[in-house]
């Protein structure tokens, strides 16, 4: 999926396994198939996770970034009646793989990729729930700390550059230029940072008897735009579904065309990057835009 990316070995997991966690040795390894763009992962047993970082990087940097996920999602973890991973453990660099690694529980249910819930109303209300608990839990006087998704909407116009220039083969690019022109001026208003998922992708969403089962890939938890979690309201659903949820929770115009425009932004990084190494995050991108611009 990306230049240079790391190779990682079921071998080289077990290896690195059994070395460092010695009370897990012998538990059966096996590749987790994901349309995850970060991490490789692994199902450990029956009840671990075990993720591996794909892009090569200094180990030491690395490894404070694992923490810093791992205090998230200690955080988050049940914050909300929604199940989302507990850390577990950090694994060290080993022959084979040269960068420190997780460990994290194993949550039940299918990914939204699978088990699309995109017409289901209960859905919807439960991550409308799901919304707001996080968004109730205390930013501890934290803000948004400036990278990534979140801050302003226009700190993101060279990226979206980016993509208007490799998409002109794949979209519209001049009615989806006008599109951001629109959606960039749009301001914060007086809504504080509040804390967030940050990325309510159909990946990082598990259902079940047509409702929400729990939220993965919880590291980047923290204080953020309050319309930032909305994404999830297009990536997801369809339009009464989505109706559904906008209701639950109450946004305004302004909240809600930033929601929108926060999920137009990362859908346009999607369609391009991985229309050739993930084919099926670049259809996810595509889904979405076309939602939004219909």
């Amino acid at each position: 999926m990306h230049a240079g990316q790391l190779d990682v070995p079921v071998a080289t997991v077990r290896r690195l396994v059994a070395e460092q966690f010695p009370e897990w040795r012998g538990w059966p390894v096996r590749r987790v198939a994901s349309e995850g763009t970060v991490n490789a992962i692994f199902r450990l047993g029956d009840g671990l996770t075990a993720r591996f970082p794909l892009m090569p990087g200094d180990a030491g940097e690395t490894r404070d970034m694992l923490r810093a996920e791992a205090a998230a999602a200690a955080l988050l973890h049940g914050r909300t009646r929604f199940r989302t991973p507990e850390p577990v453990a950090l694994g060290e660099p080993g022959p084979g793989y040269p960068l420190p690694w997780s460990v994290q529980t194993w949550l039940p249910g299918t990914v939204a990729t699978e088990d699309d819930p995109a017409a289901s109303v209960t859905f919807a209300h439960d991550l409308a729930e799901f919304i707001g608990a996080v968004r109730g839990i205390g930013t501890g006087g934290r803000r948004f700390g400036g990278r990534g998704r979140g801050g302003e909407l226009r700190d993101h116009d060279e990226e979206m550059e980016t993509c208007f220039r490799h998409s002109e083969q794949l979209l519209d690019v001049p009615r989806l230029r006008e599109v951001w022109r629109s959606m960039r001026e749009l301001p914060r208003g007086d809504a504080p940072d509040l804390m967030s998922h940050t990325d309510l992708m159909p990946g990082n969403v598990l259902v079940a008897a047509g409702g929400l089962a729990g939220v993965l890939d919880v590291g980047g938890f923290g204080p953020a735009d309050p319309a930032l979690d909305l994404v999830g309201a297009w990536h997801l659903l369809d339009a009464r579904p989505r109706k559904a949820l906008r209701e639950e929770l109450g946004c305004d115009d302004l909240e809600w065309s930033r929601g929108r425009a926060w999920a137009f932004e990362q859908s346009m990084g999607l369609v391009w990057y991985y229309a050739e190494t993930n084919p099926g995050m670049s259809r996810i991108g595509r889904r979405t835009l076309n939602r939004l611009v219909d």
